[in-house]
């Protein structure tokens, strides 16, 4: 069930953000007649800056998050640490994410607790962190401590970005050694769990192992279904494998790929 519900990273977000439409309009102010003050409850606070933020009065939001992280709420913490992660709202400080991510993640989970997705998500953004380390900081790139972070969110929340990841590491051999069958397994289970990033660069391990034809087929089949994000560097990866294959591979892929679908079983 885990697998499925934490495909998509925004999936939490998006939830979160259904269950307050239903709810009624907060009051915008920290004052006794909103209903919300700094001694609230945590998730009263959550729900405000929630709103706040939404309707785009960011410094109320970041007031609310910080009273409600206070109070040992990981949605605010979560939160916040994204807003300083990309400037949202605030100054942009990645050393002052790293920590408040890192919270969470000592924090841990329990098994089906609703914090689960800001776990999840707090453990990958921290690999991120270790995988090229903040400038000007005390957090160094340590490439092991990355891997074995995606290969947490990978294997015991099934990721699909962290299993993409961990694959690319396990390709390259950063923070270990080199294994192409177990990047493989993981590229598998991400294009199964709707990645198409993984398919495509799944597609390109097979056929730099000699399976032209599949592996066009799967680099095709990728361009075709992935996201405006992924296309540039998906489309050039296809391109290349593309320009070296014989024309009889070419079409043998091109025809292969329109039974080749992400989120699905298919060979």
């Amino acid at each position: 069930m885990l697998i499925r519900g934490y495909r998509s990273l925004t999936f939490l977000v998006l939830s979160v953000a259904l269950a307050l439409s239903a709810q009624h309009r907060m009051a915008y102010a920290f004052d006794p007649n909103a209903g919300v003050t700094k001694e609230s409850g945590p998730f009263a606070l959550f729900k405000f800056g929630f709103s706040a933020y939404k309707n785009g009065r960011k410094d109320e939001a970041v007031e609310a998050y910080r009273y409600a992280a206070e109070k040992g709420h990981t949605g605010s913490r979560w939160a916040l640490a994204n807003m300083y992660a990309y400037g949202d709202g605030v100054a942009e400080n990645d050393l002052e994410a790293f920590k408040i991510y890192n919270e969470i993640a000592e924090k841990g989970v329990e098994p089906g607790s609703e914090d689960t997705g800001y776990f999840v998500n707090a453990l990958i953004s921290l690999a991120g962190y270790y995988r090229r380390g903040i400038p000007d900081s005390p957090v160094k790139s340590d490439l092991s401590q990355a891997r074995q972070l995606y290969f947490q969110a990978a294997s015991t929340f099934g990721v699909p970005e962290a299993q993409f990841q961990l694959a690319k590491m396990l390709l390259s051999g950063d923070g270990g050694s080199v294994n192409v069958q177990q990047a493989k397994k993981w590229l598998n289970r991400a294009r199964k769990n709707g990645h198409a990033g993984a398919m495509g660069v799944f597609g390109n391990v097979i056929f730099q192992e000699g399976q032209t034809a599949r592996g066009l087929a799967y680099m095709t089949a990728a361009l075709d279904q992935c996201t405006p994000k992924e296309r540039p560097w998906l489309q050039s990866l296809q391109e290349q494998a593309f320009s070296i294959a014989s024309e009889d591979d070419r079409r043998k892929a091109v025809a292969m790929s329109h039974n080749i679908h992400i989120d699905s079983d298919s060979d």
